[in-house]
């Protein structure tokens, strides 16, 4: 299961090499958290991501999700949620497009293990979507399925700090609108801060490769990643 998105990935480069390449620059600000409920092995995620293009100067991306955890033993978390998605054009090679919405629900596995200081995480994610027409001449929602695969590695560096990366691929399941099944791969590396127990704070790089549904062109987006995250517990011990 660790080098799952490794495999995935080796026909994503075969078909990366005949599209033409549209290099945008993202800033993304985001709060990740999972939160415990008491005791219990209930928990809730609040996730909120303030996607921007041209760094900062323009819309990208608003997402809001919220979901519910639960904690089946200390290495594997399930988690089910909602997602509120507004997205917005910004590609030069594709059709400027008015905002669009997206409802989604979402489901996933979260397994976490170790190699004496290493803390590796993989992650499976199953999302069902409801996306918004871009045509106010035809309104309404489609159906979609997508399929996502996660791993990430961290290792502490001194103190409070620490090194962390990740590679997720992501492709369409049945049904889809689109010349190919890939949708984009993420990759990923951060320099993490432990504010206190439950904070921490990471700065990284992300190159998105998104292959656009027209099965022309592949984004090659650079963005700045800048995200909190916390595990406060909410409600008594």
């Amino acid at each position: 299961m660790r080098l799952l998105p490794v495999f995935l990935l080796l026909p994503i480069t075969a078909l990366a090499a005949d599209r033409a390449v549209d290099p945008n620059f993202h800033g993304w600000f985001n709060y990740f958290g999972d939160h415990p409920l008491g005791k219990s092995k209930w928990g809730v995620h609040l996730e909120g991501q303030y996607r921007r293009n041209d760094l900062i100067l323009k819309w990208q991306q608003l997402m809001i999700r919220p979901a519910i955890n639960y904690d089946v033993n200390k290495n594997l978390t399930l988690t089910a949620g909602y997602a509120n998605v507004r997205s917005y054009s910004y590609s030069d090679l594709s059709p400027a497009t008015p905002a669009t919405r997206e409802h989604r629900i979402w489901e996933q596995a979260q397994i976490r293990y170790r190699m004496k200081k290493v803390a590796l995480n993989t992650r499976l994610r199953l999302e069902q979507r409801f996306l918004g027409s871009a045509n106010p001449a035809q309104p309404g929602y489609r159906y979609e399925n997508r399929f996502r695969a996660w791993e990430q590695i961290t290792i502490p560096v001194r103190g409070k700090t620490y090194f962390t990366a990740y590679d997720e691929v992501w492709f369409y399941l049945k049904p889809y609108v689109g010349k190919t099944f890939f949708d984009q791969n993420r990759a990923y590396a951060a320099a993490g801060f432990r504010l206190n127990p439950a904070v921490r704070l990471e700065v990284g790089y992300m190159n998105q490769a998104v292959f656009q549904r027209s099965g022309l062109v592949r984004e090659s987006n650079h963005t700045l990643m800048v995200s909190l995250f916390s595990n406060a517990r909410i409600g008594r011990r």
